[in-house]
């Protein structure tokens, strides 16, 4: 169809084609910015991420790569930072250890996993991880046992088993301990555990 004003041919109503933008690392090879100008911008979307959430150095460094800073400019920055403190991987690992135990009742097992996930070296998360004692690691697994136990009343007794057996193993208990906690969580909520097995 063709409306008042547009002649044949005349590309009216056409989207425009923008050319794909550049990155920094382009932008820098073609000496449209200084290495300092990079240096700058990187600096602040640095600070604008661990702002928003603290980060591990491994995870900033990815976050910069996807923005288009080269490793060039990334790494003195990130060392940079490092050195003032604004980048501690040891602070963010205890902290996370600290938050998802803490909080959230998780075991050694799932917090580790969390910060290989996160970039933090061994040394430093087994560091931090030092930090759950054994005895509290169990209790935090027995004060989940009972909440799970709970939500499960009126349910057949191996149904509340599987699920809070499962939800444990979820958070990183060994599946033997997990068996345990909640066979312990069933027999205070008043259900019949004497056919159940210990764990191992």
């Amino acid at each position: 169809m063709q409306y008042r004003g547009q002649t044949p041919g005349s590309g009216a109503g056409k989207r425009r084609i923008r050319a794909p933008r550049k990155s920094v690392a382009e932008r820098l090879d073609d000496g449209e910015l200084t290495h300092e100008e990079a240096f700058d911008a990187a600096r602040e979307a640095l600070l604008r991420i661990l702002t928003a959430a603290q980060k591990s150095r491994r995870e900033l460094e990815q976050a910069l790569a996807r923005k288009g800073y080269p490793e060039s400019v990334v790494m003195p920055l990130l060392e940079r930072f490092d050195e003032v403190g604004l980048v501690d991987d040891a602070a963010y690992a205890g902290t996370i250890v600290r938050t998802r135990h803490g909080e959230r009742g998780l075991a050694r097992r799932a917090i580790s996993a969390e910060l290989r996930r996160r970039g933090i070296d061994e040394d430093t998360a087994t560091e931090a991880l030092d930090q759950i004692d054994p005895d509290d690691e169990r209790a935090a697994g027995a004060r989940l046992a009972e909440k799970l136990v709970t939500r499960t009343r009126g349910l057949d007794r191996d149904v509340r088993v599987r699920r809070a057996v499962g939800s444990l193993a979820r958070k990183g208990y060994a599946p033997g301990l997990a068996f345990e906690l909640v066979r312990e969580a069933l027999a205070a909520d008043g259900e019949d555990t004497g056919d159940l097995p210990y764990g191992d």
